[in-house]
């Protein structure tokens, strides 16, 4: 069921939006090399516990997890594209880290994701991570009163594939609110004038991502991870944005 926020409701979920991004903010600035992805965790762990918020991560367990998931955040690293599961691995020079984080502050839910290189980056990691960006920005962009959703799914797959990208749709955006994942689902490609009409109220997390020469997906044995078939690497952003009369309000945003 799609549900629609009033102008109230969406003031009240502007902490949780904030808190979640400054997560991300902090999480991207304490990424280096020699860092453990079980450091990043601990820290995203105290941010929670400091704030008095709740996270979304460590008792999730949908159909297509092996078990509940036990961390607050999700570490993917280099040909881990998205859901990684932190573990017990040191950060080395040239790494290309995604960090996706999910948190709830008074019962409100944001969700948002940043893609960085960690010491010295591969020129083609920079350019994927820019082309994700900026079809990040090109579906919020669409997220306005009277659109299709096929119109922000065009607009991001629309940018992967000027650069050469293939998409996968079995992972994309989902609606946001009470709990991290509700309807509507958001595809990052898709056919403009589309889809359900967006309207006034409606919250959703845009998130597109990519691998560099592939569009196929594997899950890693700890039945989380998910990896590109060709061991290519992947950049993952996503915001969280309410639809207004006035436009897309990006409640993640990163100051």
């Amino acid at each position: 069921m799609i549900e629609l926020r009033t102008p109230a409701q969406i003031e009240e979920m502007r902490p949780a939006g904030r808190f979640v991004a400054s997560v991300i903010s902090a999480l991207a600035e304490r990424a280096d090399v020699g860092m453990n992805l079980l450091e990043l965790d601990a820290i995203a762990h105290e941010m929670i516990r400091e704030a008095g918020a709740e996270s979304c991560y460590i008792d999730y367990h949908p159909s297509f997890g092996a078990s509940p998931f036990g961390k607050v955040l999700c570490t993917s690293v280099n040909d881990a594209v998205l859901h990684g599961l932190p573990h017990d691995y040191v950060l080395k020079d040239g790494d290309l880290l995604s960090v996706d984080f999910a948190a709830s502050v008074d019962g409100w839910v944001s969700d948002s994701a940043v893609s960085v290189v960690v010491g010295t980056p591969r020129e083609e990691d920079l350019r994927l991570i820019e082309v994700t960006g900026r079809a990040l920005d090109a579906g919020i962009e669409w997220a306005r009163p009277g659109a299709r959703m096929g119109d922000i799914s065009h607009a991001i797959g629309e940018v992967a594939r000027a650069a050469g990208l293939g998409v996968n749709l079995q992972f994309g955006g989902h609606g946001v609110g009470r709990t991290m994942h509700g309807d509507p689902h958001v595809a990052n490609d898709g056919r403009p004038g589309r889809g359900f009409k967006l309207k006034e109220g409606l919250v959703i997390a845009i998130e597109p991502w990519f691998m560099h020469t592939t569009d196929a997906i594997y899950t890693d044995p700890d039945g989380w991870t998910l990896r590109s078939a060709d061991g290519s690497r992947g950049a993952h952003m996503e915001h969280t944005v309410a639809i207004t009369a006035d436009g897309p309000l990006v409640l993640t945003a990163r100051g």
